[in-house]
């Protein structure tokens, strides 16, 4: 059974959360679930419990104010990022909210932004309720350290909320503790950058380096996000002296120095997850009993593939695009940056259970069959996954989302009925991400080109320890009957050698992207990667068009069948946000005058 940490759900906390504002006429008004008299809570106990429940708001599928059509259980990472950078696909026909993500159509009316803007502000007023119980706290409840630490994981988490907001809506308010009912209607026309920079660096000074819950927050999970908001600004001179921090010193909340862990699927097994990579990851639990898994990873839910007998919920959903970037070289073993995408990889699309199949002969980065499954390779415990596994083939795709499932020998464990919900946490910073991005930050900054040479390397080198990639069953007929000696695919991947400082920036920038593309797929860093490396070039334009483009991308299967995907296209300067939720502006009028103001092009 996975080990409960801290976890409690945000909803079950009506005697350790109030809501203090109750901005009737504001687009901040949030229903409270409980009000409850401050002496009540302004004690040791109380306020440590409000601090739980601002924990729990980190899951954004926490309140269902919007219908299904409209997508009120969409995860955020699987759509915002991973679907609106084409790594994922959807497929589906009839659902406009969802469609908008691959279409990059959205429209402000769409319930499915309203949902995420109000769950990322619940998130924020929570951390404020923190720090507004803490105020009332007698000093002899609490000593300065321990009243330190709670201000400075509720800052925490509400520069987390609002680093989530300015990457997703691009011009949003900042609100703090000291916003009331009387002055609720905030302005969207200030960059809040130097808020959110302010927050985090308070905490990365007052955090303790170990915590006794794993899922807190600590002083090096702040810097690796301080680091990050400064990156996603361009300041890449500010990012790396953090990064090179967390290299040589960080540790994890239990102590462990940061290290990656020696096999790549321990990233993501449930079992494992209080590692040595984890740096910051949202907390997900099970009991076992409950039907509705209210506890459980509803992010990924919907990705799960569709496993007899009927145990999952989707399958299929990742595009071709993504999938190809997994070649290598047959020489090098290096990644084939310009010509990946040429010809698809071999897949059964449009092929039946019997039809006759030939598996891709090419070398591929092992990483391919930890991040996706396809036809003839095995799924963990369940099989070789073919056709039938995937939810609607014609509209999903021939190859299923791997990352954030489970063993089926889990299955009892994690779960009380046939809905596939993940067990697994959603790591949002973990250490191969903070090596990547001080190699990033080095090729920026003009600095040593063998040194991010080498923490790329270091990411590589652990994707090639062959005692951890898929293997052939001893029987296909008996999956837990156990795995072979012999790789499942003709893995091959190389360490660099030399190239980055041989061929300069412009080389050591491409390959770095790329490492981060092929180490952090589906794990909801893409689009933001994107958007960072963009900087109003409008080279995100042109890399989601080009996918997008029929002739050189899975959408050469797709717009034969798929009609709504005819004409899609991001657009330069407005797709690089989303659109803020019209039902928000609306309810920013004050004088008849909106408070909040839409972002360009929508």
């Amino acid at each position: 059974m996975k080990k409960i940490y801290f976890k409690i759900t945000y909803a079950v906390c009506l005697m350790t959360m109030l809501s203090f504002i109750s901005c009737t006429k504001s687009y901040l008004d949030i229903k409270p679930i409980g009000s409850v008299s401050v002496a009540i809570l302004a004690n040791k106990t109380g306020v440590n419990k409000v601090l739980i429940g601002a924990y729990a708001t980190l899951e954004t599928n926490h309140s269902n104010n919007v219908g299904y059509g409209d997508g009120y259980w969409v995860g955020y990472g699987p759509f915002y990022s991973d679907i609106a950078s084409h790594e994922a696909i959807w497929g589906f026909q009839y659902e406009p909210n969802t469609n908008s993500f691959e279409r990059h159509d959205g429209q402000p009316s769409y319930k499915v932004f309203a949902y995420h803007w109000v769950n990322f502000y619940y998130g924020v007023q929570a951390a404020n309720d923190v720090l507004r119980v803490l105020a009332a706290v007698p000093t002899d409840q609490l000593t300065a350290a321990e009243a330190l630490q709670i201000k400075a994981e509720a800052t925490f988490l509400r520069a987390l909320h609002h680093f989530r907001l300015k990457k997703t809506f691009g011009n949003v308010p900042y609100i703090d503790e000291t916003i009331t009912a009387n002055n609720c209607n905030v302005s969207n026309a200030t960059s809040i950058w130097p808020k959110i920079e302010a927050d985090f660096k308070f905490a990365a000074d007052n955090l303790d380096e170990t915590k006794a819950d794993v899922g807190r927050a600590n002083k090096w999970a702040a810097k690796a996000f301080l680091a990050e908001v400064y990156m996603q600004q361009g300041k890449y001179s500010d990012a790396l002296p953090l990064l090179t921090s967390c290299i040589t010193n960080g540790v994890t909340q239990k102590g462990l120095k940061y290290a990656l862990v020696a096999n790549y699927p321990d990233i993501l097994n449930f079992r494992k997850e209080a590692n040595s990579e984890q740096v910051f990851a949202i907390q997900f639990t099970f009991d076992g009993t409950s039907v509705a898994a209210p506890n459980g990873n509803w992010e990924y839910a919907v990705i799960q593939p569709v496993t007899p007998p009927n145990q999952g919920g989707g399958g299929g959903f990742c595009s071709f695009d993504m999938v190809n970037a997994f070649k290598t070289d047959a020489v090098t073993g290096l990644p084939m940056f310009d010509t990946y995408n040429d010809v698809n990889m071999t897949n059964d699309q449009g092929l039946g259970l019997n039809d006759p199949f030939t598996p891709y002969a090419g070398t591929v980065d092992p990483r391919l069959d930890f991040t996706v499954v396809r036809r003839g390779i095995p799924y963990f415990d369940w099989g070789l996954y073919n056709v039938n596994w995937a939810y609607d083939q014609p509209e999903t795709g021939p190859y299923s989302w791997k990352k954030f499932s489970f063993n089926k020998a889990d299955l009892a464990a994690v779960q009380a009925n046939w809905v596939a919900v993940s067990p697994i946490n959603v790591p949002l910073i973990r250490f191969a991400d903070i090596l990547l991005r001080a190699a990033e930050c080095l090729v920026e900054t003009g600095g040593s080109l063998s040194t991010a040479e080498g923490y790329v390397n270091q990411v590589r080198q652990r994707a090639a320890n062959q005692s951890a990639w898929v293997k052939t069953y001893v029987n296909n007929s008996s999956p837990a009957l156990g795995f072979t000696n012999t790789p499942a695919a003709n893995y091959f991947i190389s360490p660099y050698t030399g190239q980055f400082t041989a061929n300069g920036a412009t080389y050591a920038r491409k390959a770095i992207r790329f490492e981060r593309r092929l180490e952090l797929a589906l794990e909801s860093k893409r689009f933001f990667d994107l958007q960072r490396w963009d900087a109003g070039s409008g080279s995100m334009a042109t890399e989601l068009n080009r996918i997008l483009d029929h002739s050189r991308s899975f959408m050469t299967i797709y717009k034969g069948i798929y009609p709504n995907m005819v004409g899609a296209k991001f657009t330069k300067g407005k797709n690089e946000v989303f659109p803020i939720p019209q039902s928000q502006i609306d309810l920013s009028m004050v004088e008849g005058k909106p408070v909040l103001v839409q972002n360009p092009g929508y």
